[in-house]
């Protein structure tokens, strides 16, 4: 199964602890795509200026991330500039120069029209709401969405919601979606909003999904919460892609299996922490480009390990 993502193909400047990189390939539908290119085929719709070489490409299709859906335009790449300092959880931003991406306007090629799984990266809700009108027979969407839409663009966001089987996004931004401090109350209150499925991230300490009634259409309920753990890393050298990493080892292992059950939906969240802990291994996306599918299988029964209560370490 194919799934087709929407979203930034960039460059980042970034300045960790670790050091410094300037102009590394980044941008959320990259990150999202390399990780879930090790489960399934990958589409990508995004918009690249002059600055986005053959090389750069080639480090999406070395993948076998098929690459038709990005559109060159004549100016600059989406460029952003940040730093960590002290507490990694979080990045300052120093810089964002929209650039291409300011007028952005996505496209969707006739060979993609067959897609069944839709990722909606995190983008104007006007235009994720284009996109997923375009494409009414996909089997499942998700999305993702941030602190900006949610403040300034509420109504637009909310007709995306409506239209979402899962909602992918961190701590902080349900709780102001939500406007309610109690995480597990604000879950109720998003889930209500459309999302059949709220899968909250909390960063170096996992995710948890949230599941309504209509989570497995209808035939499985799941009144319990899951909550995934993330793995203690010695060193965290740029944190900047693992969110969209998470999301893209927890869809790809999603679109990879024939049907969709709480098993299966427990272990795409454990694949999302694996892939998630591969990316800040390294600056950008080196780490991801060049992991191999023993590691994320033994790094997958790490996870496994360090969350099951019988475990004596054997």
């Amino acid at each position: 199964m194919a799934i087709l993502v929407v979203g930034s193909v960039a460059f980042d400047s970034i300045e960790t602890p670790y050091g410094k990189v300037d102009h590394c390939l980044g941008g959320a539908a990259t990150h999202f795509s390399l990780a879930a290119s090790y489960f399934t085929d990958v589409r990508v719709i995004a918009v690249v200026g002059k600055d986005f070489t053959a090389e750069h490409e080639t480090v999406m299709t070395r993948r076998g991330v098929d690459t038709r859906g990005l559109e060159r335009a004549n100016g600059l790449s989406f460029h952003w500039t940040g730093s960590y300092s002290g507490s990694m959880d979080e990045a300052k931003t120093l810089g964002t120069d929209l650039n291409v991406f300011e007028t952005f306007e996505p496209k969707i090629p006739e060979s993609y029209k067959d897609t069944d799984y839709l990722f909606l990266a995190n983008i104007d809700p006007v235009l994720q709401g284009r996109v997923r009108g375009h494409m009414p027979k996909v089997k499942m969407v998700c999305g993702d969405t941030m602190n900006y839409w949610i403040a300034d663009h509420r109504a637009n966001l909310d007709n995306v919601l409506r239209e979402l089987d899962v909602l992918l996004i961190n701590d902080g931004e349900v709780r102001m979606l939500a406007g309610e401090r109690n995480l597990v109350l604000a879950a109720e209150k998003v889930l209500a909003m459309g999302p059949k499925t709220l899968v909250v991230k909390h960063g170096e300490y996992g995710a948890t999904a949230f599941f309504s009634d209509r989570s497995f259409g209808g035939r499985v309920k799941v009144a319990r919460p899951f909550r995934a753990p993330a793995l203690p890393l010695a060193e965290v050298v740029d944190p900047t892609g693992a969110g969209d990493s998470f999301a893209g080892g927890f869809y790809g292992y999603l679109a990879s299996q024939p049907e969709l059950t709480p098993a299966v939906f427990r272990k795409a969240m454990f694949y999302g922490g694996v892939m998630g802990s591969f990316a800040v291994e390294r600056f950008g996306t080196e780490r991801l480009q060049n992991v191999t599918r023993e590691e994320i299988d033994e790094r997958f029964k790490l996870f496994q390990e360090i969350s099951h209560l019988d475990y004596t370490g054997a």
